[in-house]
This record gives C-alpha cells, structure tokens and sequence, in this order.
C-alpha cells in the first residue's frame, strides 16, 4: 500500500510540476498522500464491516445446520378450470414446523398429519400463484411425507400418482431431515389459457441458498423449464410480449449497476470529457454501445465457444481493458499535446474493448433467458436497453457532477490522474487474480488454441496499432506547426 501511495504522489506532483522530474518528496506531500489514504480505509472499512455482519447472519441457523443449496422440484398445469400445482420440498426446509419425531430422530407418521395440515398452509404463504395478475388460492390439498431413494417427481405423472396413493406405513423410519414433503395444490381458475406467474418467497438467512427446479405444461406447445432462486420475485410462466421486454429491461439495468468492473471502465472513458466536449463523450459511449450489442446478441445465439476457459479469459481482458483506459488517461493528462489526438480517436479502442465487455453482458444473460419465454428476439433487445438506460443514467450523475468539481484546468488534470491511478490499481489486482484462474481451466485442442491466440494477438495489435497512429497524427501536427510559429 506504500508503494502505492508513493507513486501515486509522484504522479500528483508530476502533473502539478509540469514536465520537470520530481526528485525529492516533501513531508507535506506525504502527509496529504497519507490523509487521502485514511480517508479511503475510512470509508472502506464500515463497508468490509458490514459485508462480514451480512455474511455472519446468512450463516446462522437457529437450530440445526442448513445446506448451501436447497433444491425444490414442482410442477405447474393448468388443466380445464383447475391449476394443479406438485411440489417437492426437502424436510430440512420444515424445520421451524417441529414435525413429531420417534426415537432417535425418526418422524412419527403415527401423528404427523397435523404438523402436515400446518406445512401445508405455511408452504402456499411462501409460494404464491397468480392468474392474469390476481393471486390464487387453493381450494384443495393433499400432503405426504416420501422417503429419500423416492424418485417419482421424475414425471408430471408419477409425482401426481405418488401423492394420489397410499401413504407410508406408520413403522417406516424416515429421518426428521433426510426425506421428502411432497404435496399436491388444486387452485381454481377461469381458463387454462390464462397467463400464470409463480412468485417464490425466500425467509431471511436463505437467500441465494433456496432455488426451485419448476416445469410449467401449458396446454399447448412445449413444456417449460425454470431454475428459479429465491427471492428473485414474481416470474411469469409463459409471459405476454410486454411482460417480458419489463423483466429483461430490469435485469439489463440492474446489470450494469450492479457490474462494479462495467461501470469502472465507463468511469475511465468519460472521466478525461467534459461537457464542452459533449459530441466526443457521445462518439465514445455509441462506439461501446454498439461493439457490445453485437457480441452480446453473437454470445445469445450461441455464436462463442463453449469451452469453461472463455469466461475467465473474457473476465481478464474486461479488467485489462480498464487499465488500458485508465494508464491512457494519465498519458493524455500529462502530455497535452498528444491529449487532443487520444480523446478524438478513443471511440475506437473503445469499440475494441466494447466487444469484449458484450461478453461479459452475455454471462449474465445466459442463466436469465429462461424468463423469455417465446419472445427470445425481444427479450434480448430489451436487456440491452437495459443496460444502456443504466449507462446514461451514469453519465447524467457522473458527467455534471466530475464537470463541476474540476471546473478549473489543474484541479482537472489532478482529478483526472487520481481517480485514473485509483482505477488502474484496482484493475491491475482484477487482472492478477482472473488471469491467475486461467491456470485451472481446461483449454481447448491445440487448432482451437491457436486461433484463439491469433485473435488474441490481433485484438493487441489493433489496439496497439491505434495507438501508434494516433502519435504518429499527433508528430505530423507538430512538425506541420513548426514553420509557421518560427515565422
């Protein structure tokens, strides 16, 4: 951290001293360094302290130790003016319901229909379904207790059968945490060609742990499958047009908010513009907007590799891609000349790193394509108009904000070289540790690897090859300067 603050300071003088070498540091300048460090941990610290606090909570079980993963399985099937709703739930989940036990820890089948009656009743609270908006109540249930190696829920029709038949003999010993509740709701509807929504409700300390595995069989066309975790909120079953250009609107945006190394890297492109230079701040962020719209509609379609070493290596280039940007705006502030020529050709390395930032998008969308339903096309457009209603509203906070406190041109430049070396050292350990993970990964045959090499090392050279002629428009202007100002 020393180390970092020394060059950090060194960096601060050098823009403030102009061109001339800072040899010699002064105590006042360490101090300064050294308050604007504190000031960092200060604010750092509650965050990590908080983080723990979280993290703490959603550890603590109140009795009995909690799986990292709960799986339920379920079934939903509108069928005449019945919905019919088959849900698998693990027993560790009816902890809180004390379910009567024998012996060592085994259930009491003897007298748990009670207990059951209650489970029910608590499971349709946590699990709500809807018909064309109005939640659903069900007029009808029947509950069983199921031992582990039981693998009915395979089918629609097996789970129905199961819960339909007989129920264990009383005598079976079935652990209090080892089986299975499974249950069947009957919920009255209009018509099986209404449109359903599920919402799956998650108790503090569960979330991110609970998912539930769910087929919806409509009454027509091809079953659909989800993987919906927890708390992610209500989901539409099979989504008109509008509801699913909402959902993907909103995970587009909370993407990009969400994204810390998206957002870093936005950061580093608008923070050398001001808003006199507005056209050019626009010419950078349509260049980025639309280089990663194509690979993320390119990774969608299935147009990328499948290989476990793609994302890590998308990974690593994203935070390469922000120390690029970040150590260009330092060469841009201290060398004003070349300044102009940097910022007026940005939009295309920006283009460059924008395609590799639109597969990043992409592994975030893949999981969430899901929810699309029939509409496929359309939501994906829309997740990506997500993310670009979170971008502007970015740029509309950061732009004025960064344009009224460095109004004036060395508070600019020193606001500038700071926030560019506070985000190349955060990108530089992004870099060390994804690039680090490219060890563990399984790479593809030696044809492949090469041509993703050779893709890699045309991407360096594109990017390379910019800047090159950037400087070399940059000494043609100079040289074309020099006779007339010796005249």
């Amino acid at each position: 951290m020393l180390r970092v603050a020394t060059c950090g300071a060194f960096v601060v003088l050098y823009a403030m001293r102009g061109r001339r070498l800072v040899q010699t540091f002064f105590p006042w300048d360490v101090v300064v360094v050294q308050w604007i460090l504190s000031v960092v941990r200060g604010l750092a610290c509650p965050a990590m302290a908080a983080a723990l606090g979280l993290a703490l909570l959603s550890n603590a079980a109140p009795a009995h130790d909690i799986p990292n993963e709960i799986v339920l399985n379920g079934f939903v099937k509108p069928d005449g003016e019945r919905l019919h709703f088959i849900l698998r739930v693990p027993l560790i989940m009816l902890t809180s319901m004390n379910l009567p036990k024998r012996g060592p820890g085994y259930l009491a089948l003897d007298r748990i229909d009670e207990a059951l009656q209650k489970s029910l009743e608590a499971t349709a609270k946590e699990i709500e379904l809807y018909e064309d908006g109005k939640r659903l109540t069900h007029a009808r249930a029947t509950a069983r207790i199921s031992e582990p190696s039981q693998k009915a829920f395979e089918s629609y029709e097996g789970a129905v059968a199961l819960i339909a038949g007989p129920k264990l003999p009383e005598a079976t010993d079935v652990f209090w945490n080892q089986g299975y509740f499974d249950v069947h709701y009957e919920y009255p509807i209009r018509s099986d060609r209404s449109r359903f929504a599920l919402d799956f409700k998650v108790a503090p300390g569960l979330s991110g742990r609970l998912k539930m595995i769910l087929r919806f069989m409509p009454p027509e066309g091809a079953v659909l499958a989800y993987d919906i975790h927890g708390g992610f909120g209500r989901v539409a079953l099979d989504p008109y047009w509008y509801q699913a250009a909402w959902t993907f609107v909103k995970l587009g945006f909370s993407h990009i908010l969400d994204g810390l190394d998206h957002l870093l890297f936005l950061l580093c492109l608008v923070i050398p513009f001001g808003l006199r230079q507005l056209w050019g701040l626009l010419a950078v962020v349509t260049s980025f907007t639309v280089a990663h719209s194509v690979t993320l509609i390119a990774a969608a379609l299935g147009m990328v590799p499948a290989g476990t070493w793609f994302p890590p290596l998308v990974e690593a280039l994203i935070a390469l891609s922000i120390l690029y940007m970040a150590v260009e705006n330092i060469v841009a502030t201290l060398r004003q000349r070349a300044a102009e020529a940097i910022l007026h050709r940005r939009w295309l390395v920006t283009g460059l790193f924008g395609l590799v930032h639109g597969f990043g998008f992409s592994f975030a969308l893949q999981q969430d394509l899901q929810f699309a339903g029939t509409h496929f096309l359309l939501s994906l457009l829309s997740f990506n108009v997500g993310v670009e209603l979170g971008q502007i509203l970015v740029l509309v906070l950061v732009v004025p904000a960064l344009s009224l406190l460095l109004k004036q041109a060395a508070a600019r430049r020193i606001g500038v070289v700071v926030a560019s070396a506070l985000a190349a050292h955060t990108a530089w350990h992004w870099l060390v540790d994804r690039a680090d993970k490219l060890r563990y990964v399984e790479w593809p045959e030696w044809e492949a690897a090469a041509a993703t090499a050779g893709l890699a090392a045309l991407f360096g050279l594109l990017a390379w090859g910019g800047r090159l002629l950037l400087m070399r428009q940059t000494e043609r202007r100079r040289s074309s300067t020099r006779p007339s100002s010796a005249e």
